[in-house]
């Protein structure tokens, strides 16, 4: 990260229409937030598209005479380097591409918390509990439950909601075992520890959709037992969808009732994208749970996520909390009161047209990535429906770094988010496509064989390329 001289003087900058106009709601924030830096003239070293460095702080004590760098020095000189690092944010489900935080900022001086039941008021005003029900009542009408036959609340991410189902599902069946594919988000197995279940971990086809057969198998091996599943809508790494209908079908196939299994979807990332290609979430099938992130596709500057399920399973946790005067079956108690504010202001602004627009871009522009490193000789791989391109694993550590890309043994993938533009791409494909020529030049190295990562069909090795 640059670093920020002190050397400064003191010059007035005032606002004029025409520059205000101009201005973006970020850098309209900055000058909210940091008057006094904005308006003074500061030489900075631009540290570039570099991966930000620690910053090393240590907290300041005010009555002291600190050499350092100011306070507000500091965040601005944080603030442009984060501005800086979005356009190579290509690795990680974020949805960073929404302005509506400078609308939003005044709620920062308010303390809201949504404690307890979101369908019970507090005993405080400070809380943002009818804007919580408003998007809950948004993700029911979507996956087709109706207001008075279900249950929810804003989590604060995918994880929470993943332990909220899946301890949902240990309650109503005590004995139960956890079935999850290996390529299940690592909360699940996170939740089969802190439950103290028994698990069974499913196998994965190359692709990492669940292996039905071995489901089936682990299914009737353990027929004394009920089932608590989770199913994987959109796998983290390689974005496959478990199909909800072949393991229900599996289930009757092999003996299970309805009251003998409990279904919880993770639906992190796609679960707000299903619904605009296809039927597949719907708790008109015996489902038991839904959870997803609301700071991934939608959007939001701090992680959150949406829980729901069916109305009659939460009295197996709910208690009731005299000194809070509500109800409370949620994982965390105190709840931040900001998110569904955020959420809510999101879905009003976009709406099922904007995210249906936002999905068919993404989904686009998914294909156009994997359609050009296909032609560049690049092993890669894309699922269906899916926004993940997965691609062998770059050999330099620094561009790994520099372009924030997630890796898994000899793999790496993008996650063409909507922030995501064709402009990225085409940079981030011509900068891989040069630096490739320089790794591999000489032939002392050789790009990685992924067939049994990805697929002999998807693998460019020279061995595979030749075949």
């Amino acid at each position: 990260m640059g670093s920020l001289s002190l050397e400064m003087d003191f010059e007035p900058s005032p606002m004029t229409p025409r520059s205000l106009a101009a201005m973006t709601p970020r850098s309209l924030a900055r000058r909210r937030l940091f008057p006094n830096v904005d308006n003074k003239k500061q030489k900075v070293q631009q540290s570039g598209a570099g991966p930000r460095k620690n910053l090393q702080l240590e907290v300041m004590e005010p009555a002291l005479n600190n050499a350092g760098p100011s306070l507000d020095t500091i965040l601005v000189n944080y603030l442009d380097t984060l501005t800086q690092r979005v356009n190579y944010h290509l690795g990680y489900p974020v949805n960073i591409c929404y302005d509506h935080y400078a609308t939003l900022a005044p709620l920062l001086q308010f303390h809201l918390n949504n404690c307890g039941d979101p369908f019970l008021q507090n005993t405080v005003d400070f809380h943002s509990k009818d804007f919580e029900v408003a998007v809950l009542n948004w993700f029911a009408k979507l996956w087709e439950i109706e207001k008075d036959q279900y249950w929810g609340y804003v989590t604060n991410g995918g994880t929470e909601g993943n332990l909220h189902g899946i301890l949902l599902g240990r309650e109503l069946l005590p004995d139960g075992i956890l079935y999850a594919s290996k390529d299940s988000h690592y909360s699940v197995f996170k939740a089969a520890r802190m439950y103290r279940m028994d698990s069974e971990t499913i196998n994965t086809s190359v692709n990492g959709e669940m292996d039905y057969s071995d489901l089936r198998a682990k299914l009737l091996q353990n027929k004394d037992k009920p089932a608590i599943i989770n199913v994987t809508i959109g796998t983290t790494f390689k974005g496959a969808i478990d199909d909800l209908d072949v393991i229900l079908e599996t289930l009757k196939e092999c003996g299970y009732s309805q009251d003998r299994f409990y279904i919880h979807c993770d639906a992190a990332l796609c679960g707000l994208m299903t619904p605009f290609i296809n039927n597949m979430i719907s708790f008109k099938k015996p489902i038991g749970s839904v959870t997803i992130s609301g700071h991934k596709f939608l959007g939001c500057p701090m992680p959150c996520g949406i829980q729901i399920t069916r109305k009659s399973y939460i009295n197996n946790l709910s208690t009731n909390v005299e000194y809070i005067a509500s109800v409370d079956a949620t994982i965390s108690g105190s709840r931040n009161g900001l998110t569904p504010i955020f959420l809510w202001y999101s879905l009003s602004t976009k709406g099922q047209i904007g995210l249906q627009k936002d999905v068919k871009r993404c989904l686009d522009n998914a294909k156009y990535l994997k359609d050009r490193l296909q032609q560049a000789g690049i092993s890669v791989m894309l699922n269906e429906l899916s926004i993940i391109v997965v691609l062998e694993r770059p050999l330099d550590h620094e561009f790994v770094r520099r372009w924030q890309l997630s890796c898994v043994k000899d793999m790496a993938h993008v996650i063409v988010m909507p922030g995501i533009t064709r402009e990225m791409l085409d940079n981030f494909i011509s900068e891989l496509v040069q630096q490739r020529k320089h790794w591999y030049q000489g032939g002392e190295a050789e790009a990685p064989c992924v067939a049994d990562d990805i697929g002999t069909q998807n693998c460019a090795c020279s061995y595979h390329k030749i075949d």
